[in-house]
């Protein structure tokens, strides 16, 4: 009883979420009507009035440097340093799955479905502002990148639930066979591993 409960808020979360995205969807093509851009082929494009009024609101690069906080300053060659491992971790998750998913039939995860990297397209940001933009866009798609590619691993691997509940749990989880339920993992392991290569993104 409690298992079909379950199942039908899951399928109630998965149609939130469809019209959530629709949604968002409406919401994106009306800021695109009011900020004066289009978006075509994931290229944007700004209208000449929009343009003009964002670079008239750019901070000067001496003024920005000038009032920056002494903490930002200090602090920002730790942050940048991060970039070696993302590159790193992004490399890896890339050659891993290239070779890997291919073996297990595991449709490959597209990398430019997460890292989007477009803000510095904007003429109101000075050059550090849109280096931070480039930096954090690729820091945090290549993190969700890794994590798709990591969640499609767990779910051919070790699609077992935790005894306990994860804070940030991947949405593969919850197709997962509970912990401790020795029969379903060795009933259903296989049928698991048949849904990944019916993945569509």
């Amino acid at each position: 009883m409690a298992q079909s409960k379950i199942d039908q808020l899951l399928e109630n979360l998965h149609q939130l979420q469809v019209q959530l995205e629709s949604e968002v969807q409406t919401l994106l093509e009306q800021k695109r009507e009011q900020f004066q851009y289009t978006l075509r082929r994931g290229k944007v494009s700004f209208a000449r009035e929009a343009q003009k009024l964002h670079r008239k609101k750019r901070v000067n690069l001496f003024v920005y440097l000038y009032q920056a906080r002494l903490a930002h300053l200090l602090t920002a060659p730790i942050i940048y340093s991060v970039i070696f491992p993302i590159l790193l971790l992004d490399l890896a998750i890339s050659i891993y799955q290239s070779v890997c998913f291919r073996v297990y039939a595991i449709p490959l995860v597209k990398r430019s479905d997460y890292i989007v990297i477009d803000r510095h397209k904007l003429a109101y940001l000075n050059a550090i502002e849109k280096l931070n933009c480039v930096y954090c866009g690729y820091g945090n798609g290549v993190i969700a990148y890794a994590r798709e590619v990591t969640a499609r691993t767990e779910q051919y691997w070790c699609p077992i639930k935790h005894a306990r509940l994860s804070r940030s749990a991947h949405e593969r989880v919850t197709g997962f066979v509970d912990y401790g339920d020795a029969d379903a993992y060795h009933r259903q392991l296989n049928d698991i591993r048949r849904q990944i290569s019916q993945i569509q993104d």
